[in-house]
């Protein structure tokens, strides 16, 4: 009996080196890098989503989303954001039917509207910042969503005051949250394509009057 269990002993530590050279040897070097090509390519190929099918988008893959917004950049680390979840359909009718270019809320599985507390950022002129800080936060759950499969659009509402007033008045907005705007989710009803955006002669190295060809060595 004992001298199975040292075997069976052995046995199990050659197993768990085993499991650990093969970890380590798979596990890839910062040279590597296919979480970069990955990130790169989820930016290229991101594209606004307005029609949806009527499958539904999950609260994990919801949660995922909201996670990854979380994780924006954000002046002072203020993190002024907040978040209105929609999954109710008649709130995303109302939505639809409200807004000429929120149409799409309709169809969509969820809606998140991204807010900014305007007093959880700067005094001053600098409280402005909560609009970046909000815009880096929506972009990041556009590019989630388009990683895990899902469309979105975002819908601008700030700082268009009417719309401002209609969705604070439409969900019992607090005076201090902003709503910046709406973003419709759901999965995409066929096949989408970005749109090619680049453009050299935006591009200007150190002053605005240089030569945009002349790139950095």
């Amino acid at each position: 009996m004992m001298k199975n269990s040292t075997y069976l002993i052995i046995l199990l530590a050659l197993g768990l080196v085993f499991v650990s050279y093969k970890w380590v040897t798979s596990a890839t070097s910062p040279d590597d890098a296919p979480v970069q090509k990955s990130t790169i390519e989820d930016i290229m190929t991101r594209t606004s989503v307005r029609a949806y099918s009527g499958k539904e988008v999950s609260g994990e893959q919801l949660d995922t989303l909201l996670r990854a917004a979380m994780a924006a950049p954000t002046a002072g680390n203020k993190q002024p954001w907040r978040f209105v979840v929609i999954n109710e359909k008649n709130i995303l009718k109302a939505i639809g039917e409200n807004f000429q270019t929120m149409t799409m809320a309709t169809d969509a599985s969820a809606a998140v509207i991204m807010c900014g507390d305007t007093t959880a950022t700067f005094k001053g002129q600098a409280q402005a910042y909560w609009v970046q800080d909000v815009s880096a936060a929506s972009e990041n759950l556009l590019l989630a969503a388009h990683a895990i499969g899902l469309g979105a659009v975002w819908c601008g509402i700030y700082p268009q005051m009417d719309r401002v007033e209609q969705f604070s008045k439409m969900l019992n907005l607090p005076s201090e949250i902003l709503p910046m705007a709406c973003i419709c989710i759901g999965y995409p009803a066929g096949e989408t394509t970005p749109k090619d955006k680049w453009e050299p002669e935006n591009i200007h190295y150190n002053t605005w009057d240089s030569n945009t060809s002349r790139q950095p060595e």
